[in-house]
């Protein structure tokens, strides 16, 4: 049995999250413990409770341990099964954070995998979907993994109800996930999003004003339907080689303005360091190198970064070595 300390590092849900995407894949059965042991309270909530029931029903497990508050699971997985599944996290819990968890699971399925899931898509402490399926998704597509991507509503804190529906193949083309040189820089996107009765104000059009007083972009501007009123914006710099991105979130009191400022000077940080991956994107693509080898550059080695190298190693018969802000992957024999 592998056993997996949830304190490590940075101590919060990311370690839990990896550990069951891998303890899925490889069919080990797994003791986490300690979890979220550096967040205030600790133990499972109800979005990270999700997150381990779903996978349960995809990989056919056993469970111990799986409420909310709980600080200790053993999670026994069985045959990743294909086919349609219905999740619902509950008011605005993130689905871009679920995802971490159940897309690695789901590419080792024999066969196509439908996911509909109900929650948040735009909120504090996550990816948003549009940098999901702008950066996320197409570092997936450079390693082989075709995801298809559809958001039905947007779902802002605190009543979430956002819905997407996600298509997962099968993992066949497997793509040596190497990004080492980022290329000529080809434009910066900002991609303002807002619910419909922020219009008259246009926050939308105020967010990209406030991104553009740092970065000259292009715009996409959409007014949505939510269950809760709230905004984000996300900007994506498009290279040759690579994507970098960066997003902020709309608050009570806030100003528009002030909301793109902070993403654009989020993203100018990311492109004036060396890195090929943003330091979202670093941590993120680190289960999928495990698996499929790889070198890789990034902005900022997080203690995310470093938690999920540590969970893989345990799995999984590699070794990651970092040099400066370049990690590489190898077997080990």
């Amino acid at each position: 049995m592998i056993e997996i300390d949830g304190s490590y590092c940075e101590g919060g849900g990311q370690i839990l999250r990896t550990a069951i995407a891998l303890s899925g894949i490889t069919g080990k059965k797994t003791r986490i413990y300690n979890i979220r042991a550096n967040r205030d309270p600790p133990g499972l909530k109800r979005q990270h409770l999700t997150g381990i029931l779903s996978a349960k029903e995809i990989c056919d497990a056993e469970v111990e341990g799986a409420e909310i508050g709980s600080k200790e699971i053993v999670f026994k997985p069985s045959t990743i099964k294909s086919g349609k599944y219905r999740i619902d996290i509950g008011t605005a819990g993130s689905i871009t954070l679920l995802l971490q968890s159940l897309i690695p699971i789901a590419v080792f399925s024999d066969d196509k995998i439908t996911l509909e899931i109900t929650g948040g898509t735009n909120v504090q402490w996550s990816p948003t979907m549009d940098y999901y399926s702008e950066i996320f998704l197409y570092f997936l597509k450079k390693a082989g993994i075709d995801v298809k991507l559809e958001v039905l509503r947007y779902g802002f804190y605190p009543k979430g109800g956002g819905k997407v529906k996600i298509k997962i193949f099968p993992w066949k083309n497997r793509e040596r996930i190497e990004f080492t040189e980022r290329g000529e820089k080809k434009k910066i996107k900002a991609v303002s999003i807002a619910t419909k009765d922020l219009k008259n104000a246009e926050v939308a059009e105020r967010q990209v004003k406030g991104f553009r007083r740092v970065l000259s972009c292009e715009k996409e501007i959409r007014y949505v339907d939510s269950y809760s009123t709230g905004s984000s914006i996300t900007g994506i710099a498009y290279f040759e080689n690579t994507r970098m991105g960066s997003s902020a979130l709309g608050e009570r009191g806030k100003r528009a303005e002030i909301v793109g400022r902070e993403a654009g000077e989020k993203l100018k940080k990311e492109i004036e360091t060396d890195g090929v991956l943003d330091r979202y994107m670093g941590d993120q693509i680190i289960p999928y190198m495990g698996i499929a080898g790889g070198k890789i550059v990034v902005s900022e080695v997080t203690d995310h970064l470093k938690s999920n190298i540590w969970v893989v190693e345990k799995f999984l018969p590699v070794k990651f070595e970092m040099r400066g802000n370049t990690v590489e992957v190898s077997t080990q024999q």
